[in-house]
């Protein structure tokens, strides 16, 4: 019983040595196993993931206008919402004219009334014209007669005397009559310009856009009340947008305005579009790189900003990420 019991303690020693070998063998090998596969994890993402190679980073941006009212008056029509495309000088609304077009009526008749006053020279200098006329002959007469002495020379004297009076007279009428045209025609021209100022703000009761692009932001609705310099809408032109890229000291001696460069959108992922691109600004100051923008080389604080001008295929979108390469 003694022995048995001793061997069967052996057994099971030996048993429990090899499970633990055994154990410990599957442990040695799934460990190798967890590293591998980690291992192969980290190496497969890396290769399968594109190193992009770029100079420097930046985001589009576009050329934006915010339209403003220029008259007040009620907004009779807004024919305009967000994504719209429209084109420069395109009518999208109208405000109120009535006001003005009463306005411009009662200045007509104004000036109608004042070119009414303005006198007629012809006809008023037309009587002492005919009586200066009329003395020259009878001096014409006198001449004759006092050649054949049948005048005195006080009678050509006093026809000469009438004549200088009569030219006289018609100077001075002359006068008077061009300084009241001088003012009829003063008050006409400063009305034909509150015409014209009349004019010019019907036309810009008519709410246009001044460039060609799409519609960012709709401010203001048909039926409200504009007011001067009240925002009623913002357009920006997405067909040339420009990427704002920051370049460090060292690469603004590889730049220069209207330099050619590649210019990758980037979508996300591997997903990038290629657009050829030309400098068209180039910052004179430096600035603190910006939190959002990567440079080439992370030491540099200060960058400068450059603008590259792209013609837009439809896909970039302003506030995208791109990256510039020169």
């Amino acid at each position: 019983m003694g022995v048995k019991g001793f061997k069967t303690k052996q057994a099971g020693k030996e048993i429990r040595r090899k499970n633990g070998i055994l154990f410990r063998g599957h442990g040695n090998r799934f460990a190798v196993l967890c590293v591998i596969m980690f291992c192969v994890g980290i190496w497969f993402p890396s290769c399968g993931k594109k190193q992009h190679y770029f100079d420097a980073t930046g985001t589009f941006e576009a050329t934006e206008v915010t339209v403003s009212s220029e008259v007040a008056g009620r907004i009779l029509s807004f024919d305009v919402s967000e994504g719209r495309e429209v084109a420069a000088g395109e009518s999208v609304g109208i405000i109120d004219t009535v006001q003005l077009y009463l306005t411009k009526l009662q200045l007509m008749k104004n000036i109608s009334s004042v070119r009414s006053n303005r006198p007629d020279v012809g006809k008023q200098i037309a009587a002492i014209v005919e009586q200066i006329s009329k003395q020259k002959k009878e001096r014409t007469r006198v001449e004759n007669l006092l050649k054949a002495d049948a005048a005195t020379q006080k009678q050509l004297d006093d026809v000469l005397s009438a004549i200088s009076v009569l030219e006289s007279q018609l100077a001075a009428l002359q006068s008077s009559l061009q300084n009241n045209i001088s003012s009829v025609d003063a008050q006409s021209s400063a009305i034909e310009i509150q015409i014209a100022q009349i004019d010019d703000k019907l036309s810009k009761c008519v709410i246009s856009s001044p460039i060609t692009g799409v519609v960012l932001a709709k401010y203001a609705e048909a039926g409200e009340l504009a007011v001067t310099a009240k925002p009623l809408f913002k357009v920006a032109d997405t067909k040339r947008l420009f990427l704002r890229a920051y370049l460090t000291l060292p690469q603004l001696k590889d730049v220069e305005l209207g330099r050619q460069v590649k210019v990758f959108a980037d979508f996300g992922g591997d997903n990038r579009r290629e657009y050829e691109g030309r400098i068209s600004w180039i910052s004179t100051k430096s600035e603190f790189t910006p939190r959002n923008i990567q440079a080439k080389d992370e030491r540099e604080n200060l960058v400068y900003a450059v603008k590259v001008a792209i013609e837009n295929d439809g896909y970039v979108k302003i506030g995208m990420y791109g990256e510039l390469v020169f």
